[in-house]
């Protein structure tokens, strides 16, 4: 059986709390940032859970939590893989 998922990147930002993705490519002017981002693990192909919003927004990164501040946030494009936000097209 496959597992649905969406075929669309969007920005970490607009994901909801408890929505999974997988990272699809860091887009920053930046290169610091994106230095900081693969130093945590944040690359291409991982799968992450956006665990909070507010205060600050945290995702999980295997089995570390992170807090990231916005530039790190908009930088993220993920492909979202939770199948409990995916509606079937049949």
């Amino acid at each position: 059986m496959f597992t649905r998922f969406s075929v669309t990147a969007c920005s970490l930002e607009l994901l909801k709390t408890g929505e999974r993705g997988i990272v699809t490519f860091g887009k920053n002017q930046d290169e610091t940032i994106l230095k900081k981002l693969i130093l945590m693990g944040v690359t291409p192909g991982i799968n992450i859970t956006l665990e909070q919003h507010f205060p600050s927004l945290i995702i999980k990164v295997e089995n570390t939590s992170l807090a990231l501040d916005i530039e790190s946030i908009r930088a993220i494009y993920v492909r979202i893989i939770d199948t409990a936000f995916c509606h079937p097209h049949y």
